[in-house]
């Protein structure tokens, strides 16, 4: 394991119930990353999409590959947070949403660089589950300092 949940804090704002990445396994600055995010029953979404049927909303599966994206950006030019730094989701891609995200999954999220210039950063990302594609996109991040 690279990065615990407490690390992964100190690169993202998010919090609960917004927070959706819960381990990276694997960073190379500049370059890659694969996390983790496990998907749980107790998913405050899951009460009302669907409740007989749940599923993950595809805009937060999105939403989680544009946080690893993150913390490899932040990472990448070691700025935190905390320093006054944020990356904007700020576009995408190429989506395609390929099979459900259910309770009980462990989503494998990836991120590879495309290019970054001049605080804008693009991300071929990928989501699986048990080996099978659940989302692909490219995610487009703007680095931004803000007051």
């Amino acid at each position: 394991m690279i990065m615990d949940i407490n690390e992964i804090r100190e690169y993202l704002p998010h919090r609960y119930p917004f927070l959706l990445v819960d381990r990276v396994m694997e960073l190379e600055l500049g370059e890659y990353i694969v996390a983790h995010k496990n998907v749980s029953i107790n998913e405050p979404f899951f009460n009302g999409h669907f409740p007989h049927h749940p599923i993950m909303p595809g805009v937060l599966i999105i939403e989680a590959l544009a946080q690893a994206a993150g913390i490899l950006g932040f990472k990448t030019v070691n700025k935190l947070p905390r320093d006054g730094y944020v990356y904007y989701y700020v576009g995408s891609d190429n989506v395609r949403l390929k099979r459900p995200a259910m309770p009980g999954d462990q989503l494998r999220l990836e991120a590879r660089v495309i290019f970054a210039k001049r605080g804008i950063w693009k991300f071929a990302c990928r989501a699986t589950a048990d080996g099978e594609l659940v989302c692909e996109a490219d995610i487009i991040c703007a680095e931004r300092k803000v007051a």
